[in-house]
């Protein structure tokens, strides 16, 4: 090759190789919804549509992150029943997530604010290795929660679906806060505090596939978890997110629009 192409070759591979490595850092991957081409520890197909572009993939978990209310709109993982552990890790400190490309909330928009830094994804649902562990500890993956409602009925929910992914031999799980124009902020970023929480949580069984879904008031109660019990759709028309969009339409249609807690172990 002579050198006068030489130089623009090696300028074209060059741009090339940095526009790879910024679409990396910055999460804003284009996800193939192919079952086959997982590389995750869960599958991208059950992962929901974004309404702000910015899908991060984490080894452990995927998130939707919410530049405006700084955190995550939604974060979605599998739960499988071999991922259950009670390995007691030394608590990690907080830290910001890297592949956020706007970078994702300090924590210390929570010091001093009278909320607790709730995990969408549990760390108690990520005790079977330090990594996965250590990794929910990123604040794409924390919105501001009342202590009475992190401490109790969030924290049952939560245990619940470990429940679950115990005797149904794992489930799909989608959580987040439901953000809206008119919510309360705290720190110097404006974290937005939400008005209602959700957890949607899918098994897929090919013979019988079912979702149980909850919202859930941003306050303590002694009521029944299944008081809270919602069709998928009433979280949908909130949110504006399709949580299942890769579904069979049929499939899709008559599992979001139902509200059925009987096939579920309470």
């Amino acid at each position: 090759m002579r050198r006068k192409y030489l130089y623009p070759a090696l300028i074209i591979i060059l741009t090339i190789g940095f526009y790879y490595i910024e679409e990396y850092q910055g999460g804003n991957w284009s996800i193939s919804n192919d079952k086959t081409e997982d590389t995750s520890e869960f599958s991208f197909f059950f992962l929901p549509t974004s309404t702000t572009g910015s899908i991060v993939i984490h080894k452990n978990y995927a998130l939707s992150y919410s530049e405006k209310h700084e955190q995550a709109e939604w974060v979605a993982y599998e739960l499988k029943k071999e991922h259950l552990s009670k390995n007691e890790f030394k608590r990690p400190y907080f830290e910001m997530d890297k592949k956020v490309s706007s970078s994702s909330a300090d924590w210390r928009n929570f010091k001093n604010s009278g909320y607790d830094r709730g995990h969408l994804c549990p760390a108690g649902d990520r005790r079977f290795s330090f990594e996965a562990f250590e990794e929910t500890f990123l604040t794409s993956n924390i919105s501001p929660q009342n202590h009475e409602f992190n401490s109790q009925i969030w924290n049952y929910l939560e245990q619940k679906v470990r429940y679950w992914a115990k005797v149904y031999d794992g489930v799909y799980v989608v959580t987040g806060g439901v953000l809206s124009n008119d919510l309360k902020t705290i720190g110097y970023e404006a974290v937005s505090v939400p008005k209602y929480f959700y957890k949607i949580v899918l098994k897929d069984a090919p013979e019988n596939p079912k979702i149980i879904a909850f919202l859930i008031p941003h306050q303590n109660s002694k009521e029944s978890l299944k008081k809270f019990a919602v069709p998928v759709d009433q979280i949908e028309q909130l949110t504006g997110i399709d949580f299942f969009p890769k579904l069979e339409d049929a499939i899709e249609e008559k599992l979001e629009a139902s509200l059925n807690t009987n096939g579920w172990k309470f």
